[in-house]
């Protein structure tokens, strides 16, 4: 009688044990999924307008909550000629207020000079040859960069050139200046626009990189 009833009460202690762990596995799978919509977000890289910082094909995780400041990669939201809303990946250069002038491929911002050392690669193969060998793979981008007249140029052509950014928006370029659309095609971007801050890149995990300083 006494083993039928420690019997029993170790099926019932397994019992428990097993649905204990199911409600700590729920808890978990909703932590993870309520966070997911609230403070992170998994997006793609598309196309090369952030080469070589970041490339076609990497997987990224973007915090929804993280203060914007100058020099972050972010994502930002914006609507193509079709009409339909996409997700662009960019870095922030001028923030509300900025007063920002390129000039031959240095960068101004209120008047003070400012290193772009995530550009030095590319900077570089485009003074040794307008990019021709980085760009093997495009004829398009090669024909981009040999109209260029510096590595950043607005789109009218410009190596100088000067732009206010408007209060509360943001101007956004990618680091591969002569590829990206960007803030020199559709302007700065409102705040809400912004849809986070990339923190790391997590796939292919041989490029895993923490990205936020």
């Amino acid at each position: 009688m006494a083993s039928r009833a420690s019997k029993n009460k170790q099926q019932k202690s397994g019992l428990m044990r097993q649905i204990f762990d199911i409600l700590i596995f729920i808890i978990l799978i909703g932590a993870i999924i309520i966070s997911r919509l609230i403070f992170w977000q998994a997006v793609t890289v598309e196309g090369h307008s952030m080469d070589p910082t970041l490339a076609e094909g990497q997987y990224l995780i973007v915090f929804n909550q993280n203060h914007i400041d100058r020099f972050d990669i972010v994502v930002a939201s914006e609507t193509d000629e079709n009409g339909k809303e996409k997700k662009i990946v960019k870095r922030v250069i001028g923030m509300p207020g900025d007063q920002l002038e390129f000039k031959q491929d240095t960068l101004f911002i209120n008047g003070k000079e400012i290193a772009e050392d995530y550009l030095a690669d590319y900077q570089a193969a485009f003074q040794a040859d307008k990019l021709q060998d980085t760009y093997s793979y495009s004829q398009y981008f090669q024909n981009l960069a040999q109209a260029s007249p510096a590595f950043t140029a607005n789109r009218e052509g410009q190596a100088d050139f000067t732009v206010t950014v408007p209060e509360g928006e943001y101007y956004l370029l990618g680091d591969d200046r002569i590829v990206s659309k960007d803030s020199r095609d559709v302007g700065s971007f409102k705040s809400d626009q912004i849809v986070g801050e990339v923190v790391l890149r997590f796939w292919p995990i041989t490029d895993f990189k923490i990205l936020h300083e």
